[in-house]
């Protein structure tokens, strides 16, 4: 069946930008809003300066936007392109960032030459078609975290970053952060012991309690752009903005939105970045109402081999109170989510995972000694900056792409194995599910055109 096409007097576009040519949307091309109907021109960028084009400017994107406008002020970036399909988003952005083009289309965009870096900040099932486009138009990019939705999309993204040879960056943005560096330091250097096991706890999943019947999607909404590579379906609130966390084909719930930062920073400790478990078993609650359909509550184990340790994620699990009471009430420490790192002679508790990251007080006063090892250390503990770096030097970024998939796939296995109801076995070198034809079978889904892979 060919897809449905919203009709075009659904689509209105900024009242400041005028009409967009109405035979592009019916079209299905790429449209775009021209930028000098809505901001003025900004200060000319230098040539040596990194050219940064913005696709999704809420929530995570708009704070992405705050930080690169901030660096522009210093003269070392140049922001010349934001894009989003919700037009009042858009129209923010453009607000904020004098000068950039505004774009209803991330195609655009990416075509431009001059654009040498992408920051993707879209929903999660966007993630790896943007990507995988952006690197084949020889973009560097920053993506958001989950990294994918499925394995093919994960080793989609790999490939595409590996043959346009550019820097990518996926946004678990805890392995920057001093505390984790630390963390990282201290189990590197022995002091717990040989790590055998690792036991991350969260809370639960929200269900939807109070659903509300599909209807006709808001008129600055491009609803067909924002399904993207998803199955057309009709629009429901329930779907967006930020709660589509909690739907499984574009979301996944807490152990791929946070699982993708506490999850990350456990791989990263235990230097398992190019490994993978040998086995995955999920038990959990899943939702009977409403249209989000994540598990509420969930416990996987994950096995790994040579060498043998067992990482374990919990919906709610065992919250360690954070050491430092007073902190927590000045800072609004979030301590609902952490994981413990049990070694043979001590135990060692890292808090939160991701733009708030505190370890306990032996880690953070820990010295290398002389001939310690070392471990990775974001440049200004800034996870962008680290990103930039990359770009510029060709080093490996600390949360590069083949580390971001590594950790999507964590979370994609363990919500199969809860949904299929079964333990799952998994070649860490294939990067496949075996000896389950149907659970081999959902390591892919079918993608909608013109939005795949």
């Amino acid at each position: 069946m060919g897809e449905p096409v919203l009709p075009n007097s659904r689509r209105t576009f900024l009242k400041s930008a005028g009409t967009v040519l109405a035979a592009g949307a019916t079209l299905g091309l790429p449209q775009i809003i021209p930028s000098n109907v809505l901001a003025a021109a900004g200060r000319p960028g230098a040539n040596d300066r990194l050219v940064i084009g913005h696709i999704g400017v809420g929530g995570m994107g708009g704070g992405h936007l705050g930080y690169t406008l901030a660096r522009q002020e210093r003269g070392d970036v140049k922001v010349a392109a934001v894009c989003d399909v919700d037009e009042n988003r858009l129209a923010n952005a453009a607000k904020q960032a004098k000068g950039a083009t505004p774009y209803r289309d991330y195609r655009y965009l990416i075509e431009r030459k001059d654009i040498d870096a992408v920051i993707i900040a879209t929903p999660d099932h966007w993630h790896p078609v943007q990507t995988v486009h952006a690197a084949d138009c020889g973009k560097h990019i920053y993506v958001e975290k989950p990294a994918c939705c499925t394995i093919e999309e994960g080793k989609a993204m790999v490939a595409a970053g590996q043959r346009n040879k550019v820097a990518i960056q996926v946004g678990s943005q805890g392995r920057s952060q001093r505390e984790c560096y630390k963390a990282n330091l201290y189990i590197a250097n022995g002091m717990i012991g040989k790590v055998r096991k690792v036991t991350c706890w969260h809370y639960e999943t929200p269900a939807d309690t109070n659903p509300v019947p599909d209807s006709e999607p808001p008129p600055e909404l491009d609803w067909d752009l924002w399904l993207g590579p998803m199955r057309w379906r009709p629009y429901n609130a329930r779907y967006l903005h930020g709660v589509f966390r909690w739907v499984m084909e574009s979301g996944g719930g807490q152990i791929r939105d946070r699982g993708a930062h506490v999850m990350s920073n456990a791989l990263w400790i235990m230097n398992a970045d190019h490994t993978g478990p040998v086995s995955i078993e999920g038990k959990g609650v899943l939702p009977t109402k409403g249209l989000w359909d994540s598990a509420m509550t969930m416990d996987v184990t994950y096995e790994f081999k040579n060498p043998d340790w067992t990482l374990v994620w919990s919906q709610p699990g065992e919250p360690v109170p954070y050491f430092d009471r007073e902190k927590v009430k000045n800072l609004g420490i979030r301590e609902q989510y952490g994981a413990v790192y049990h070694g043979d002679k001590d135990t060692l508790v890292v808090w939160v995972g991701d733009g708030q990251v505190f370890t306990e007080m032996k880690a953070v006063e820990f010295k290398k000694p002389a001939g310690g090892v070392d471990v990775h250390e974001s440049p200004s503990f800034d996870h962008h900056e680290d990103w930039f770096q990359g770009i510029k030097t060709g080093r490996k970024t600390v949360m590069n792409i083949e580390a971001g998939v590594a950790t999507a796939f964590l979370t994609v296995l363990g919500n199969l194995s809860v949904v299929l109801g079964r333990k799952l076995q998994w070649d860490p070198v294939k990067q496949e599910i075996v000896g389950d034809e149907q659970a081999h079978r959902m390591m892919s889904r079918p993608q909608r055109y013109p939005y795949c892979l």
